[in-house]
């Protein structure tokens, strides 16, 4: 059964089986943070369908969430009203017969390991789906909307909907790795880069009817697990600061925007401080641990992935440089972040031991990349109700307070 035949316009804590009158549709765009299995239907390495992701979800299925259970874009479609997140659209296109009825409730596009450019990714992952083919594929849903009400009413619907935006984090893990594809210019090269792709990528989805966007901005990536793992348990700045000039950067990339087109409204998510604030205060959070992952291998729990077993399509992962050693440290001139590759597809399943915290509650990541499903609730929670500190220029609820939702077709 797909994914997309499992309801998701309830939220079993409001007590409510309606979605609330101010609820827009969601279009979801990203990486690893929003992806609810787009990767399942990839060639790729970066995949969360099998154990032990998914363990807090329902019947403990791994649906190819990158975390314990719901993640980021499940928990804001939450304080909408909304069960978890739209479908992938991978999984919506399968299914022709429902594809424009489902098409108009929501979609994600999103895909772990994906970033801004096309490159990102591909040396890490394989196949991934990255932002310029996610905005194509919104391409393909935003026709069929307008053909289903017509130019006027497809464009009063694609206005009042939501376009959600998590990435630029595996760009800049692959910029320090070498393996972005313009590895050879400076980093202030590469910035400007990204953000002039970017810039196209939020343009085009403007100019194929998006108006409201929710954009969150990259973490604080040099305390991630699989980074501090190699560095003594401490937070590896060079990525921090990578990460704050990208941040500076998209704000003022937001901003030029509001005043070149009309009618353009965004919030930007500063999860960067949202993160640092847990970091300092965990326990305020109810964090008890916000340096290891619950959920994987060696050191901080980040010297490797949140799997069960290893089977058949990731048999090598774990071999750097060609050392044959499973799950190895990673380098630490990469900033903690190896070179995982595949170079043969041998027939095996390896069982690895990897380590799973008893409190999955109390962590603040799941695995050495990703957020637990609480936190994830917790950074959602700060995307509602922040002020201009975390969200900026207006939290999430305010920007889409404005608009008169009627929940049906124009």
């Amino acid at each position: 059964m797909g994914l997309c035949s499992e309801l998701f316009v309830a939220d079993d804590n409001k007590g409510t089986n309606e979605v609330k009158a101010t609820t827009p549709t969601l279009y979801i765009f990203g990486d690893s943070t929003f992806d609810v299995g787009t990767n399942n239907f990839l060639n790729t390495k970066t995949k969360a369908n099998s154990p032990y992701f998914g363990i807090d979800f329902s019947h403990s299925f791994p649906t190819g969430r990158f975390s314990n259970g719901l993640n980021t874009a499940d928990q804001i479609a939450r304080q909408f009203g909304l069960k978890k997140s739209p479908p992938p659209f991978l999984d919506l296109e399968k299914l022709q017969y429902s594809f424009k009825h489902n098409i108009m409730v929501g979609v994600n596009f999103a895909s772990g390991g994906s970033g801004i450019l096309r490159y990102t990714g591909y040396k890490q992952s394989g196949e991934v789906i990255y932002l310029e083919k996610q905005v194509q594929q919104f391409e393909l849903v935003s026709g069929n909307i307008t053909e289903i009400l017509g130019p006027a009413n497809a464009s009063t619907f694609l206005s009042k909907a939501l376009f959600l935006i998590s990435v630029g984090t595996n760009d800049i893990f692959d910029y320090e790795r070498n393996e972005s594809g313009v590895f050879h210019l400076g980093k202030e090269e590469n910035l400007a880069v990204l953000q002039l792709n970017y810039y196209s990528y939020i343009r085009k989805l403007y100019d194929l009817g998006a108006r409201k966007f929710g954009i969150l901005n990259v973490p604080p990536i040099g305390c991630y697990p699989a980074v501090t793992c190699n560095n003594g348990g401490k937070c590896v700045k060079p990525l921090n600061d990578f990460a704050v000039a990208f941040n500076k950067a998209t704000q003022t990339l937001l901003q030029k925007l509001s005043f070149e087109l009309e009618e353009f409204e965004y919030s930007l998510a500063n999860t960067y401080a949202m993160f640092n604030t847990m970091l300092k205060y965990p326990l305020a959070f109810g964090l008890n641990d916000t340096k290891s992952a619950c959920c994987g291998v060696g050191k901080l729990n980040g010297e490797g992935p949140c799997l069960k077993t290893l089977n058949e399509k990731h048999c090598e992962i774990g071999k750097f440089n060609g050392d044959d050693s499973l799950l190895k440290s990673l380098n630490d001139k990469l900033w903690g972040i190896g070179k995982l590759y595949i170079e043969r597809e041998a027939l095996c399943i390896k069982v690895l031991n990897t380590n799973i915290c008893d409190n999955h509650d109390d962590h603040l990541f799941w695995d050495w990349l990703n957020l637990t499903q609480r936190a994830s609730k917790l950074i959602a929670n700060m995307l509602f109700e922040g002020g201009d500190h975390f969200v900026f220029p207006n939290n999430f609820r305010d920007l889409v307070s404005s608009f008169h939702f009627d929940n049906n077709h124009p």
